[in-house]
């Protein structure tokens, strides 16, 4: 199964499919702050900026476009509208399998929209519901994973070899920066969101690395733990 890990998205070379999730637009104005974030140039500059770099045929939202289940806050639809816009400059289809926070998506996105998309040999769906259709390997959003590494947790992706039904699975970090995450260090099964984690040890955490851009991937947590 090949994949390219590259700013909290994947790439899935075989079906030209580039995959982000929990970009929760509209967290920014959630938050109790005076000034906003940055969340929609944060998102959008990186969207963007992915789209450039692998020119893929179709883009997937895994879940959690939306942060709030009951508002639109100002700016989401200017950002939605901004994505939709980066993907059709590229070429690129614009899908979104929604997610747990996705009860409004129907007031922002008439697009493409699928419980679970398939492309290739993998199925995209957000990860909180287990899925129906059986795949290869399965690409998941909901958790947010996060490790702590000597006092600094960071945003990981997790890779599982045959790790649910005989499938692998890749669970992404938040692709919003906004999203505190959570720690899977000590984490068990039974404490992820997501019904695809049923043995946390056999998974691997995977570090983007901005400085050196490149994944620097870890043992599994099974073992890993024992390094912390």
């Amino acid at each position: 199964m090949e994949f390219t890990l590259r700013d909290r998205a994947v790439y899935l070379p075989d079906a030209e499919t580039l995959v982000c999730s929990d970009l929760h637009l509209g967290k920014d104005a959630a938050s109790n702050v005076e000034l906003p974030l940055g969340e929609h140039d944060d998102i959008t500059d990186r969207f963007d900026a992915l789209v450039a770099r692998f020119a893929p045929a179709t883009v997937v939202v895994a879940g959690d476009l939306l942060h709030s289940f009951s508002s639109l806050p100002r700016g989401v639809l200017e950002s939605v509208r901004s994505l939709e816009q980066s993907a059709e400059a590229a070429g690129a289809r614009l899908v979104v399998t929604p997610g747990n926070h996705d009860t409004m998506l129907g007031q922002v996105w008439k697009g493409a929209t699928v419980e679970e998309h398939r492309a290739g040999d993998w199925v995209v769906t957000h990860g909180h519901e287990p899925p129906e259709s059986d795949a290869a390997g399965y690409v998941v959003g909901h958790d947010h994973p996060t490790i702590a590494i000597e006092g600094r947790r960071r945003p990981c992706y997790l890779w599982g070899d045959d790790a649910y039904r005989g499938a692998d699975v890749l669970v992404l970090p938040s692709f919003t920066k906004l999203a505190a995450g959570v720690e899977v260090n000590d984490l068990t099964a039974g404490e992820f969101q997501t019904p695809l984690v049923r043995d946390a040890d056999l998974f691997r955490p995977v570090v983007w690395d901005d400085d050196a851009a490149e994944p620097l991937a870890f043992p599994p947590l099974g073992e890993f733990r024992r390094m912390l």
